[in-house]
């Protein structure tokens, strides 16, 4: 198990804090349309994630003590191979309620194929999908690696600072 801390990235900060002073207006085009902001803008960068072989005990304990609801899975490589949430976790509850096993590691539980999003997709697609799909998080690609993860807060968040900068 990977961890890194959980704030927002040091790096996309500069370009997120540059991007809301100029009213959301996309650094490529200048415009002043949600569509203009990228997914890459308001990503977290520095993300818990678990391997496979992770205990799911060990998983379970991680996503309580950090207070989040679900990580990526990578291989060895770094490469994306599924994802865990609270409701994946929740069948070692059943599990040991129902059979006495309790035991079991992190690729037993975890959602694999994972449905992604691209690191330069845009925020305002990004909420219709989220809208549609019921999804809280995505991970983030940019070509075929993982590089971040976002939730909906994250899209809140994009929302709000373009709302509230936009230029009337």
């Amino acid at each position: 198990m990977a961890l890194e801390g959980g704030s927002r990235p040091s790096a996309t900060a500069g370009v997120t804090d540059a991007v809301c002073a100029k009213g959301l207006r996309s650094p490529q085009t200048g415009d002043n349309d949600m569509r203009s902001v990228k997914v890459a803008d308001y990503m977290a960068t520095r993300l818990v994630t678990f391997t496979p072989q992770t205990s799911v005990v060990e998983a379970m304990t991680t996503l309580i003590e950090r207070g989040i609801s679900g990580a990526p899975v990578v291989d060895a490589a770094g490469a994306l191979v599924g994802m865990l949430s609270e409701v994946d976790v929740m069948q070692v509850v059943v599990q040991d309620s129902y059979y006495n096993e309790s035991t079991g590691i992190v690729a037993d539980f975890m959602k694999s194929p994972v449905e992604t999003v691209d690191a330069d997709a845009d925020i305002y697609g990004l909420a219709e999908r989220f809208h549609r799909e019921h999804r809280r998080r995505y991970p983030v690609l940019r070509d075929g690696r993982l590089v971040g993860q976002i939730s909906r807060r994250d899209v809140l968040r994009a929302a709000r600072d373009f709302l509230v900068n936009r230029k009337t």
